[in-house]
């Protein structure tokens, strides 16, 4: 290297590394302070980086409310049997469409296309919703999205990119359609399987509308984000009932709307920030391979 440029490249990568290092701080420092107020005391009230004093009765009486046990449990499995199923019908539909010798192909992905742009509207999937016998129904929360335009265009255009030889190679030894489609395809696809997976779960644990509409009903169906949305709207009135409880169980310590709002806010978005990273590496090349081709 010229040592003429050398101290301008190392005050450039200087420049480089603080530039990013913010822009790192500028995105994690809201979790950070949302944490730091959900384990604040009394007061309600958080320092810049720390709280000024620490507990954790902000999240012992959000975890403790009534039937929030039961949500999250019906949270969990929406989201990993909603994730599950959505990933095999992307893929499975998405690798039929790269067949040429598959009836209607070019009529079924046009017309598969058109849900992209075209919906039917709140009112009519409603009454398609109730004309199944959906409503009050644990599959309502699945059955509605696991067949996805967008999800089933990803697999097609990373699929085509495959190298075909593998797959004519397997069909010279005897491999059926599954046996190719299971132990070839999929493996080879782990990226795009992987930002699926991402897309929906994520998807999946933060819907609450559809819980709103199909299943207000069924108290044993609701999920963790419907309830919690709920608390979040009756705030006030959820802070004054948590602290006359503890006043009669003789416990003085006093929680603020401020705190349940962040305690919330965190109970919600914390599963999501731990699996995230985990994926992220399949996610990022998923996203890049899959959009070579449209």
């Amino acid at each position: 290297m010229n040592k003429g440029t050398y101290p301008s490249r190392r005050i450039f990568l200087a420049l480089d590394y603080f530039f990013f290092l913010l822009i790192i701080l500028v995105c994690l420092y809201p979790f950070w302070y949302i944490f730091i107020s959900s384990v604040s005391g009394s007061s309600g009230d958080a320092g810049a980086f720390l709280p000024r004093s620490f507990t954790l009765e902000n999240y012992s009486k959000v975890m403790g409310m009534e039937g929030v046990f039961n949500a999250l449990v019906i949270s969990i499995l929406r989201t990993l049997v909603g994730t599950a199923l959505t990933v095999i019908s992307a893929m499975f539909l998405g690798y039929l469409f790269t067949k040429e010798k598959m009836p209607f192909r070019k009529f079924l992905y046009r017309a598969l296309m058109i849900t992209m742009y075209v919906s039917g509207g709140l009112v009519p999937t409603y009454l398609a919703i109730r004309h199944y016998g959906l409503l009050d129904n644990f599959w309502v929360y699945i059955l509605p999205s696991m067949v996805s335009a967008y999800y089933i265009i990803l697999v097609k255009t990373f699929v085509e990119q495959l190298p075909s030889s593998v797959e004519e190679s397997a069909m010279l030894d005897g491999a059926g359609t599954l046996t190719i489609f299971f132990r070839i395809i999929i493996p080879m696809s782990m990226p795009i399987v992987a930002t699926i997976a991402v897309f929906s779960g994520v998807g999946h644990w933060n819907s609450w509308f559809d819980n709103h509409l199909y299943t207000f009903r069924s108290r044993n169906l609701t999920t963790l984000q419907y309830m919690l949305y709920n608390y979040l709207n009756q705030v006030e009135i959820l802070v004054k009932q948590m602290n006359e409880l503890g006043r009669d169980m003789g416990i003085d310590k006093i929680i603020t709307p401020k705190g349940v709002r962040m305690t919330v806010t965190m109970v919600t978005v914390t599963p999501v920030l731990f699996i995230y990273p985990f994926l992220q590496r399949y996610f990022v090349k998923g996203i890049m391979l899959g959009a070579v081709k449209g």
